[in-house]
């Protein structure tokens, strides 16, 4: 048979497996990045152990995510869609400052307490996270805010936005309801009442 006579089929096959294991590859990659950074953290995870434990050499690592920044971002966009996130848009629809607060507070918490194994390690080791998901992540937590505090009377009130910043802080919840033993509505309601009770001078 000629060469003209010749299916194309055959390398249509080969490039679409081959396309096809490249993304197995890469799956592979992110997940054993996600679960190093979720038992051991971010400081500990290193190069040589994702390729250990995805099966890989460290060439095969560096040739899907050919630096830090782009290894994370896949990290974290793996681990978020497995997440249920809070959702600041529904609380904003809240016209009550004090409804939306706890609606809001209940959200974060429930979040973080749902994934605290990961967060707890990502914000341990956070001068080994790259600048720009650290910076994403400021940027949510200012969006956190922006939505909670937009509800009260006097919404630029510094300090009932400091101790809205504080509320929504994981590390807030952590103290509250792991080292402290609180329940999650119980720790709403004490944020919550210390926000209110920034409306009277004290």
């Amino acid at each position: 048979m000629s060469e003209q006579g010749r299916s194309p089929k055959p390398r249509g096959y080969e490039m679409r497996k081959r396309a096809e294991d490249v993304g197995r590859t890469r799956q592979r990659i992110i997940e054993a990045a996600v679960h190093l950074h979720g038992t051991a953290g971010p400081a500990w995870t290193t190069i040589a152990a994702i390729a250990e434990r995805s099966g890989v050499t460290r060439l095969t690592v560096y040739r899907h995510f050919p630096d830090e920044t782009a290894l994370f971002e896949a990290c974290s966009g793996h681990w978020l869609s497995r997440q249920k996130l809070p959702r600041p848009q529904a609380w904003g629809v809240i016209e009550n400052p004090v409804e939306r607060l706890t609606a809001g507070l209940a959200d974060l918490y429930r979040f973080y307490r749902a994934g605290e194994p990961m967060l707890s390690l990502v914000i341990r080791d956070e001068h080994a996270v790259p600048k720009p998901i650290r910076e994403a992540r400021e940027e949510m937590t200012r969006q956190y805010v922006e939505v909670l505090a937009g509800a009260w009377p006097e919404a630029d009130d510094p300090v009932r936005r400091a101790l809205i910043g504080h509320a929504v802080a994981f590390t807030s919840w952590r103290s509250l309801c792991r080292d402290q033993g609180l329940a999650d509505r119980k720790a709403v309601k004490a944020m919550v009442t210390l926000v209110e009770a920034a409306g009277t001078g004290f």
